[in-house]
This record gives structure tokens, sequence and C-alpha cells, in this order.
């Protein structure tokens, strides 16, 4: 009933981000009678990458398994948030387009202050989890060693490792001239 008082206005291709690279999205104007915009994201849902080793999803469409995981996940949930499938047969979740995604701004920043929002992220994501499964289930899968902590801090320094790899080749790229990049002054 919400959504019936909009009519369709417009629609582009969006570029998505790095976790949905290859997979298509767009996204819609739409305008009540008052001149109420309302922009919604309609993206691809492909199997998840899971499936291969955690077996296929309880769910025959993968927008639907996307919008439950994301139901399950967030504290608050989007009132537009949906699936459907495309004339195409593409599955695809929709839901509002806010690219106002803040995020704290570190490079100032103490190691106290660091370890701080460390914990604070640690602590959002750990309870977003235990929302989606069996807190007590994964606790115990985790155990009370460090294996876990340890394997997590080896990946996050590799990980930077490689994004430092990977900066100093692109730079090294742009300065022999096989790549070409443009300054925000030139843009």
């Amino acid at each position: 009933m919400l959504f019936d008082r909009y009519r369709l206005c417009d629609i582009a291709v969006k570029v998505v981000g790095i976790g949905s690279v290859g997979t298509f999205c767009s996204v819609g104007l739409f305008i009540a009678a008052d001149d109420d915009p309302l922009f919604l994201q309609i993206e691809e849902a492909r199997a998840s990458v899971l499936e291969p080793y955690a077996g296929k999803s309880a769910y025959n469409h993968h927008g639907q398994r996307v919008v439950c995981g994301q139901r399950l996940m967030q504290s608050a949930s989007d009132i537009f948030l949906g699936w459907s499938t495309e004339a195409n047969g593409r599955d695809v979740y929709v839901r509002q387009l806010r690219d106002v995604k803040i995020s704290a701004i570190i490079e100032d920043w103490n190691e106290e202050l660091l370890q701080e929002y460390g914990i604070v992220c640690g602590w959002a994501l750990a309870k977003a989890h235990a929302w989606s499964g069996d807190a007590a289930q994964i606790a115990g899968y985790m155990g009370s060693s460090s294996a876990f902590d340890d394997a997590i801090t080896e990946f996050a320094v590799e990980y930077a490792n490689q994004n430092e790899r990977d900066y100093r080749g692109f730079i090294k790229a742009v300065r022999g001239g096989r790549l070409k990049a443009i300054s925000d002054a030139e843009a």
C-alpha cells in the first residue's frame, strides 16, 4: 500500500561495490503525487559463494535468501526491502538507495582510540552474527583458546600486506605509464 503511491520515472545502471562485481545493479527513481522521490536499488542476487561448501540454500529464490539474511543481521530493516524475479528470470533484491554511508576518519587516531574502535566494530559484527545463528553453538565452535583470534589476526596482517603490495604496484604502473591516473583537480 505504501509503495502504490509511487510511479517509476527513470532507471539507471549502477556500478556496484567490490562484493558485487559482475552482478547487475540498477537504481529506480520513483515519484509520488506530491513530488516525493524514492530511490530504490535493484541488485542481482546469485547463489551464495558458500553453497559449494555449506550446501544449497534453504531458499529457492536467491533474492529471498539475501533479504532474509539482511533482516536477521540488521537491527532495523528497510521498509522497502524485498525480492523479485525479473522478466529475464534473474533473481533480484530491492532496497532503498542510501549512499550516505558514514565512517570514522581514523587516519589521525592514536593506538588507544583505534583499539576501542576495533572493539566496537567487532562487537557489532559478533552481535549481528549471533542473531543469524545459534550463539552458543558459534561460541562452542570458536572455543576458549586463542586459535580463532590468532587466525583472524594473521589473515588481517596478510591482507594489509597484500593491499600495500598492490598499492605499490599501482603507483609503479602509473609512474611507468602503463596506467593513466587522473587527479581530482583534472577531473
